[in-house]
Order: C-alpha cells, then structure tokens, then sequence
C-alpha cells in the first residue's frame, strides 16, 4: 500500500508526473521575472482543487444522482452509488480509481504538488531569506520546494 504522500503519483505515468513537475518549475522560473504576479499566483494557488477534492466532488455527485434516479426512476440506478463507493474505496486504499488518469491528464495535482509551488513561490519572494542566503533565487526556490 502507498502512503498518503505519494500513492497518486505512484499509480500515475511518469510521463504525467515530469509534466506537472516541468509545468510547476516553469511557473516558477516565469514568476522571477515578474515577481509582482506572485502574489495573485499564491491566491489562485489557495483556491486550487487538488485531486483529492475533485475525486470527493464527482465521486459524491454521482453517488447522490444515482440514489435519486434508483428512488424515483428504477432501482438499477443504485448500481451507480454501489460502483462509485467501490471506486472511492479503492482510490482510499491505493491512490488509484478510474478517474485518476484523466483527471491527472486534465493537470489535477496532489495537495503536496500544489504546496510544492506555494513553497516555491514564497521562497522566491523571499519569505524565507533569513533561511538561505543563496543567490540563485529560482533554483533556491525550487530547492526549497523539492524540486
């Protein structure tokens, strides 16, 4: 079993993952130059749904869509909160479920990955320079982020 740090990651092509993680240092690196965007960045970044959160949304509204329509259309429909559950259960256990390539694909990212250019951003704009001293201020910001 994964732990809760990198179990999507873990069951997401390496391919996705450099993506997301080329994308974050390529936000950073834009952000430098225009230091006055990071805070609006930092914002957008507050209010970024990670896939966790999507998951927990789309998982619910079917499974809530699928009790209604198996009250009050036919009682098939409640297969659709049964196979949601079970797809819940199995994204819970192993950071995997059907909709985790595609949302993924679509650029959700973890909680972590989403701190990860928080940390970043922050870094560069010098929150932390009683830290480091370092003169290279994106590279040090991605450092700090683990990147």
């Amino acid at each position: 079993m994964s732990s809760t740090f990198d179990r999507v990651p873990a069951h997401t092509s390496e391919e996705i993952n450099q993506q997301i993680r080329n994308d974050i240092r390529e936000r950073v690196h834009q952000l430098a130059m225009h230091p006055e965007a990071i805070p609006r960045r930092l914002r957008e970044l507050r209010e970024e749904w990670d896939i966790e959160r999507a998951i927990e949304a789309n998982a619910s509204a079917l499974a809530f869509t699928g009790v209604i329509l198996g009250v009050t259309r036919d009682s098939r429909w409640l297969a659709l909160p049964a196979l949601v559950t079970a797809f819940l259960f199995q994204h819970a256990i192993q950071g995997w479920c059907p909709p985790v390539p595609v949302l993924r694909r679509m650029g959700f990212r973890t909680a972590h990955e989403i701190e990860q250019e928080r940390m970043a951003l922050k870094a560069l704009r010098g929150d932390f320079n009683a830290v480091t001293t370092q003169q290279d201020k994106p590279g040090a910001a991605l450092a700090a982020a683990g990147l």
